[in-house]
């Protein structure tokens, strides 16, 4: 007869704590449930259902947008795009719309690691003032709403950025002095706000930004040359504002400057002969009150495919080291007072008469000949 082996009974109290331990560290905790709760309470979406699947008591499993640390089982993550949601519906290309605002509650996800509500167009309200206390922030984009107030002040306390995107809202006040101690920051897109007041001086302190976007806001003042110790920086875009004084003679020997825009403006000087042999190939310096003679400084490092330097007071001829560029794919010279034969570069030969137009006196194809 074979043996029996006794197998001990387990408690029923030691066997739902056990099981309450389980279901616990496998689902979000309570706290960071009721935050979430409170910032769909706060947000209202008209028919795109974004909010049906936050049901439940585990927001980590499921729950549309969101995604928590795999060891902590905190939220990690809250991203909403617009964008996003057209993919999963039956009109990939009909807008969404979302109105309401950004619960301070939301400042109870203190693992939160990435945080964007993008593109509903009707998000309005002031960002968090608390959002500078998440210290594992990296990623901030609120693009596409209508998103008011300022810049918390202390951004500088998110040490962890990389990333800050507020496009296209309603943002005011002036870009907060502590954002340059962000120093990992990679990406910076403020455009199409009202931002005023300047660009802090010692903005080239962050040394990683790849990218910084502040067109089409009210931003005043000089351009500060520290820009120029941005060694990773390949789009600046600073157009569309009120800078004034001149430009930095620097910005044409940064390392790796692929775009500079600063086209409408009240910036007035020269034109920098050093950012016509540098690597930029889309440079946009029109609608300025620039003056004086384009520099006589093209060469083999000139490649654009893109130059525009119309609606501004330069005067004299077109240099003939233009002759010598690698590539020009576009040129603007209109609306200036130049003069004389456009010298024979086929690249200039085969643009529109409209790049030349409305100066003193300019002859030779594509306009009349000389």
């Amino acid at each position: 007869m074979g043996s029996v082996v006794v197998v001990p009974l387990i408690p029923l109290t030691a066997l739902l704590l056990f099981l309450t331990f389980t279901t616990t560290v496998q689902s979000c905790p309570p706290s960071e449930l009721a935050a979430l709760l409170a910032i769909k309470a706060s947000l209202h979406e008209t028919q795109d259902g974004v909010f049906n699947s936050w049901t439940g008591n585990d927001c980590c499993h499921g729950w549309f947008g969101v995604a928590c640390d795999q060891n902590s089982h905190q939220v990690a993550t809250i991203s909403l795009r617009a964008n996003a949601v057209y993919a999963t519906m039956e009109k990939p290309r009909r807008p969404g719309y979302m109105s309401g605002h950004i619960s301070p509650e939301i400042c109870k996800l203190t693992r939160l690691f990435h945080l964007s509500i993008t593109d509903w167009k009707g998000i309005s309200g002031e960002i968090p003032r608390c959002l500078t206390s998440l210290s594992f922030l990296r990623i901030i984009d609120l693009t596409g709403n209508q998103i008011s107030g300022t810049l918390p002040a202390d951004i500088g306390k998110l040490k962890e950025l990389t990333i800050l995107g507020a496009a296209d809202n309603r943002i005011t006040g002036a870009i907060p002095p502590s954002l340059i101690a962000v120093t990992g920051l990679v990406h910076l897109d403020l455009r199409n706000n009202q931002i005023s007041g300047p660009i802090p001086y010692g903005l080239g302190r962050l040394q990683d930004l790849s990218r910084a976007l502040l067109s089409g806001n009210k931003i005043s003042g000089p351009i500060p040359s520290s820009i120029s110790r941005m060694s990773r920086l390949a789009d600046l875009d600073l157009s569309k504002n009120q800078l004034s004084g001149p430009i930095p003679e620097s910005l044409g020997r940064m390392a790796v400057l692929a775009t500079l825009k600063l086209d409408e403006n009240k910036l007035s000087g020269s034109v920098p002969g050093s950012l016509l042999v540098s690597g930029i190939s889309d440079l946009n310096l029109s609608y300025n009150y620039l003056e004086g003679y384009i520099p006589d400084a093209f060469g083999a490092r000139s490649y654009f495919t893109s130059l525009e330097l119309s609606h501004n007071n330069l005067k004299g001829p077109i240099p003939k080291s233009i002759s010598s560029a690698s590539y020009i794919g576009y040129v603007d010279l209109s609306h200036n007072h130049l003069c004389g034969p456009i010298p024979n570069y086929g690249g200039l030969e085969n643009m529109d008469e409209s790049s030349f137009a409305y100066n003193d006196c300019l002859c030779g194809k594509p306009l009349k000949a000389c």
